[in-house]
């Protein structure tokens, strides 16, 4: 007996969005090479999905979807041209794109959705993260644009009010526009310096994810699979790059752990209490090839991929009780070297009282907390609780970890912290 399957209204607009959150990047990338302005590009995009959605209900997804939209988006900027009369020469270019065969018929198109994407995309993440826009516009456009996250997902994952969100996508678009920011690639020196900026808006965006700033959710994990997403694009794009591998290596490290961090009732878990066998056996195998791709290109080695190494010694650990803390010791302190940091110096007191016990922590922790960058920084009462409460100063660890538990913006945390100072004085 055959059952028929209806597939409704609902089902082909599911279908569309689905398609449109694949194809979104890659179309806007493309357009913004041909247009040279990032708004209009998206608007143009924008445009050719109200094309699907109104034509595909009808005559079905086509074969070839990121090509049909392409060319949609190409016409509509056609359209725009010479409705405002605009650059002749853009106008020849782009209709001589449609009708290149002489006779009027369509040319590949997938061709020309795929010719340089991959310069493409990298162009649209260096302009996204263009140092002339401030760290969280350069997020809010980059999760927009690159990642493909609509503005109300962005708000959320940022407990951010939606129109906020809006007004720094749109703000950042047009700053873009009014100082006239070339779509491209920058040409070394200066390449270093806007990598950098790439790399630490992709980890910015993880580490939202990973442990959230403020609400009630320890963790967002989408957060994180967007930035390990955008990580490995840009690792196959810019392959030479030891510090993109090195970030990619660190994500995908720290990312493997993510289904321990969070118990049963979604409170944290944290690391030395975590259960290894749930630990990502995948992310971690990718993480640590990742790593060895890095290491692999000679470079001295960057903060990123001093950092996975770091992750990596955890990873490698079956049981706590077996991690190279004084490897780790040891890494830390290259990382103070090349990024010097009171929060690098923090994580290295934890090391320190692992290999040498509680005291040799103390000591250092005790040095950084008239340390100004740490004075709001809740993980430095946090450590310092810790410490003391393993060499039996209960009453001050309580008053450490009550101190943290007021400073921390995250629901979840503030209750482990004061828990934690509930039981310093059991």
């Amino acid at each position: 007996m055959l059952v028929s399957v209806a597939v409704t209204a609902t089902d082909t607009q599911s279908a569309i969005d689905a398609v449109f959150r694949i194809e979104q990047a890659r179309l806007i990338a493309g357009l913004a090479r041909m247009v040279h302005d990032v708004g209009l590009a998206e608007e143009l995009a924008q445009d050719a999905l109200v094309s699907a959605l109104e034509q595909w209900p009808r005559s079905g997804i086509p074969d070839k979807p990121g090509a049909w939209l392409m060319a949609a988006a190409k016409r509509r900027a056609i359209d725009r041209f010479r409705r405002a009369k605009l650059i002749d020469r853009k106008h020849t270019e782009l209709e001589h794109e449609l009708t290149s065969d002489g006779e009027g018929r369509m040319p590949d198109l997938d061709a020309a959705l795929d010719d340089d994407i991959g310069d493409d995309l990298l162009r649209l993440m260096f302009t996204a993260c263009h140092p002339v826009l401030g760290k969280e516009a350069q997020v809010a456009l980059t999760l927009r644009l690159v990642a493909g996250l609509k503005t109300e997902e962005i708000a959320r994952a940022f407990l951010v009010p939606e129109p906020t969100i809006a007004q720094r996508i749109v703000r950042a678009k047009r700053t873009l526009a009014e100082k006239r920011i070339p779509f491209e690639v920058p040409r070394r020196p200066e390449l270093g310096e806007r990598l950098a900026s790439v790399l630490s808006v992709i980890y910015l965006i993880f580490n939202e994810g990973y442990a959230a700033t403020a609400g009630g959710d320890w963790m967002r994990p989408q957060l994180c699979e967007e930035a390990l997403r955008l990580g490995r694009i840009l690792a196959e794009l810019a392959r030479a790059e030891a510090e993109v591998h090195g970030l990619v290596a660190l994500m995908e490290l720290q990312a493997s752990r993510l289904a321990a961090r969070r118990g049963p009732d979604g409170e944290p878990v944290l690391l030395l209490d975590q259960n290894r066998a749930r630990w990502d056996q995948l992310l971690i195998r990718r993480g640590l090839a990742a790593l060895e791709r890095s290491q692999a290109l000679h470079s001295a080695p960057g903060p990123y991929a001093l950092q996975a190494a770091i992750a990596a010694c955890h990873a490698r650990a079956r049981t706590a009780e077996e991690t190279d803390w004084a490897r780790i010791v040891g890494l830390y302190g290259e990382l103070g070297e090349v990024m010097p940091s009171p929060i690098v110096e923090l994580n290295r007191a934890v090391a320190l009282a692992m290999l040498f016990g509680p005291d040799a922590g103390l000591r250092v922790v005790d040095a950084l907390t008239a340390e100004p960058l740490l004075k709001d920084y809740h993980l430095l009462p946090s450590v310092r609780g810790d410490l003391l409460a393993k060499l039996g100063r209960a009453e001050e660890a309580r008053a450490e970890f009550e101190r943290a538990a007021a400073m921390t913006q995250n629901e979840r945390e503030r209750a482990l912290l004061l828990k934690r100072a509930a039981d310093c004085m059991s």
